[in-house]
């Protein structure tokens, strides 16, 4: 049975409605993270890998404690 084009364009039809045209792509770039985490879980993964190190970006003088 299956979705047809007709069923996808009238969801995409409701979704254009509920979220609006300006915060549509910030909406799907959010689902798209969240699919990625979602992945990344299945497959055992910790550590977020949009990260890449950004915690340690402060120079050794600018961290607390000095």
């Amino acid at each position: 049975m299956g979705l047809s084009f007709g069923h996808i364009v009238v969801i995409l039809l409701i979704v254009l409605v509920l979220f609006g045209a300006g915060r549509l792509p910030q909406v799907m770039g959010d689902l798209g993270k969240g699919l990625r985490s979602f992945k990344d879980g299945l497959k055992g993964e910790d550590h977020p890998s949009d990260d890449d190190g950004k915690k340690d970006a402060l120079p050794p003088s600018d961290k607390k404690g000095d």
